[in-house]
């Protein structure tokens, strides 16, 4: 069976360090058949390299890019990468034999943090792949089990383009967050996700402290909203626990609202949390052999979980309409 072409498409405003380090990287994928498409706000008249086509999009959003790539793409498989990212040379070679299935759709794989990141990117890198920061979805950022999934984030997302344009492609007025649309359109197509661990691509993350903070409140907001809107995929007890620690945050600070009971509920619901969150600590520190990641790990899956919570109560309760 000779090998399927595949378009790799990465959404970016302009070209920087980022995407010239990954471009670097995907020079040397082994792989026989494939594209490299960037969509950027603007064309750039000195950007040459090999295997890559410029397209500009204008002033759009990620989804809108990400689909104008895909108009263009000649490949049968559509890979999308972020531009902060950048992938092993095995990458396609792992990711792309499960489309020899014809039940299969799409294939994720992890994003590990670089390890050459900084200290501060490196600790909000550990605060989402930890078990505690991202519970059962560790997956996505050190590499876990092979298994069926049912959502998935587009930094290492590749679909198959036949069933990317029957369901028309990403939705952009869910951003963040067209992925959590795109992976469910293509669920209730009657197709398969799989998740892949060796489909490896090192992610850079937002470093500690405001912007990994902003990033996540965005990830609460959107997620309550999706919670109420699209349920089969949202609405699971995962996301809705963060939210239950910052209502124990605000109990407690209320001093239970004059009710005795309440008050030691929300201080059993701590003392357990800060429990977790040592041993979480102490995991963090063996698998970083480095105990300045352990303690700053402690206040920062906090006030991750608590952002996190308050935004997705905001998300579930009071937005009625994504802002594009």
């Amino acid at each position: 069976m000779s090998a399927q072409k595949v378009s790799i498409i990465i959404p970016v405003r302009q070209v920087g360090r980022y995407l010239l380090e990954a471009l670097e990287y995907l020079e040397k994928i082994d792989w026989p058949d494939y594209e490299i498409i960037v969509v950027a706000d603007r064309a750039l008249k000195n950007f040459s390299w090999p295997k890559v086509r410029l397209i500009a999009s204008g002033q759009t959003g990620p989804a809108q890019k990400r689909d104008l790539g895909a108009k263009h793409a000649k490949g049968e498989i559509l890979a999308f990468l972020d531009d902060d990212a950048y992938p092993n040379p095995d990458w396609l070679k792992k990711a792309v034999k499960h489309f020899e299935d014809k039940r299969v759709s799409a294939v994720g794989g992890p994003g590990v943090t670089p390890p050459n990141a900084n200290f501060w990117e490196q600790s909000s890198g550990w605060v989402s792949a930890s078990p505690l920061g991202a519970g059962l979805y560790t997956y996505r950022f050190l590499p876990g089990k092979a298994q069926k999934i049912d959502d998935y984030p587009s930094m290492n997302l590749l679909v198959r383009k036949s069933d990317f344009v029957q369901i028309g492609g990403f939705d952009s007025h869910y951003y963040p967050g067209e992925d959590t649309k795109l992976c469910l359109d293509l669920i209730n197509l009657g197709k398969q996700i799989i998740y892949e661990p060796e489909a490896l691509v090192y992610h850079h993350r937002r470093s500690l402290w405001l912007p990994h903070l902003k990033q996540n409140g965005n990830f609460g907001l959107h997620r309550g909203f999706f919670a109420k809107r699209l349920p089969q995929t949202s609405a699971k007890l995962i996301f809705f626990m963060p939210s239950g620690l910052a209502a124990a945050v605000l109990v407690f600070l209320c001093q239970g609202f004059g009710w005795p009971l309440l008050k030691s509920l929300s201080q059993l619901a701590l003392m357990l949390y800060t429990a977790l969150l040592v041993v979480n600590g102490i995991w963090i520190g063996l698998s970083s052999k480095s105990l300045a990641q352990a303690l700053i790990a402690l206040p920062a899956v906090f006030l991750t979980h608590f952002w996190y919570g308050l935004r997705f109560i905001q998300g579930f309760c009071f937005v009625k309409k994504l802002k594009q």
